[in-house]
């Protein structure tokens, strides 16, 4: 975590960013042993991982992270069952670099099984913030990086984020939500 830029809240953002930005690429995960406690210092073999870090919130918070990206992905087809082949993987908005946000879909067999991951790499809050998405009834947040939960600011969605009949980057419907700072939205559809 040392290695990330900013004041100690940003670089705690930054590395949930990160940790959601690794989960929502396709492909296997793996960490760094101490990378789930969020260590300062590198791992080093001749002395044990930091244990005591985990009396801080802010370390309990990425190891809690961690902990739900793991359940996540485990429990989430769209995460895992199209790892390697492009069948999984869709843009719905790569060239955002003005606000230095993405947004991609992950995909499974089951349409609505869906998920959506929208990233925010500022450490600026983006309301009204735009997509595209596929057909739903609506939306609603199945993680957020910065969810006091995991020590971040707790800024979001709360409840439903309710689809428009707005066409959007190739999409025909849109929603508009908040993007939190140095923070990652997972959503998925809700359907009827």
């Amino acid at each position: 975590v040392s290695k990330m830029p900013g004041d100690n809240w940003q670089k705690m953002a930054n590395l949930r960013v990160f940790y959601a930005w690794q989960y929502a690429h396709p492909g296997k995960k793996l960490l760094f042993m101490g990378g789930e406690i969020a260590q300062w210092l590198e791992w080093n073999d001749n002395a044990q991982l930091d244990w005591a870090l985990l009396d801080i919130d802010s370390h309990k918070g990425i190891k809690q992270l961690i902990t739900d990206l793991n359940h996540l992905y485990r429990n989430e087809p769209a995460l895992h069952h199209w790892d390697f082949t492009q069948d999984g993987f869709q843009w719905i908005d790569c060239h955002d670099s003005d606000q230095s946000a993405l947004s991609l879909m992950r995909k499974s067999e089951n349409s609505q099984d869906s998920i959506i991951c929208l990233l925010n790499f500022t450490p600026i809050m983006r309301e009204n913030y735009r997509i595209g998405v596929p057909e739903a009834t609506s939306y609603h947040e199945v993680l957020n990086t910065d969810s006091a939960f995991y020590s971040g600011s707790n800024c979001g969605n709360l409840g439903n984020i309710t689809v428009e009949d707005t066409p959007w980057s190739g999409f025909e419907h849109s929603i508009n939500l908040t993007l939190p700072p140095l923070g990652a939205l997972f959503l998925k559809g809700t359907f009827e």
